[in-house]
């Protein structure tokens, strides 16, 4: 695809979630389809008839397994987040769809126990998980989302004091 023609493509609406232990520490999980380590946090794309916040809950269920009753929601960014693929992956990664992600995001706290984890879904994103300080999730992102995850970790800022 040219330039041009990327530039012409939507984005694709999503959600993700800053999933939060009580120790103020993020979830992120290792990508199961990476060939290099990819660590991100939990996110999807949002059905149609699909409200953000539903969406964020049924991502987290089905990417970790953590039912939305084990948490509570804290905070949501204001505006929608968007970020391009790298030109070499948009006609690789949804058909070719779309030129990118415009996301919402959802800042959780977990109210469960590391046992309530379960990355081992019907369809597995994640090959191993951790909590970890946000700044360390920030060093382990793939390039092309680093500046969403600092929008995000900025914007929720005062709640990892």
């Amino acid at each position: 695809m040219t330039p041009e023609e990327i530039a012409a493509l939507p984005y694709r609406r999503n959600v993700g979630v800053v999933l939060m232990n009580p120790q103020g520490l993020v979830f992120t999980g290792q990508r199961i389809d990476s060939p290099v380590p990819a660590w991100q946090m939990p996110q999807g794309g949002i059905d149609e008839g699909e409200k953000p916040k539903e969406a964020a809950l049924r991502e987290l269920w089905e990417e970790t397994g953590v039912r939305p009753d084990l948490v509570e929601k804290i905070a949501k960014t204001r505006d929608w987040i968007t970020y391009d693929l790298p030109a070499d992956l948009v006609g690789n990664i949804w058909k070719g769809r779309y030129r990118g992600q415009k996301q919402k995001w959802f800042l959780l706290r977990f109210l469960g126990h590391d046992s309530d984890v379960n990355i081992a879904t019907e369809h597995p994103e994640f090959s191993v998980w951790a909590w970890k300080p946000h700044a360390e999730v920030l060093e382990g992102i793939v390039p092309f989302k680093r500046a969403v995850y600092e929008a995000v970790f900025a914007e929720f800022r005062d709640y990892f004091a």
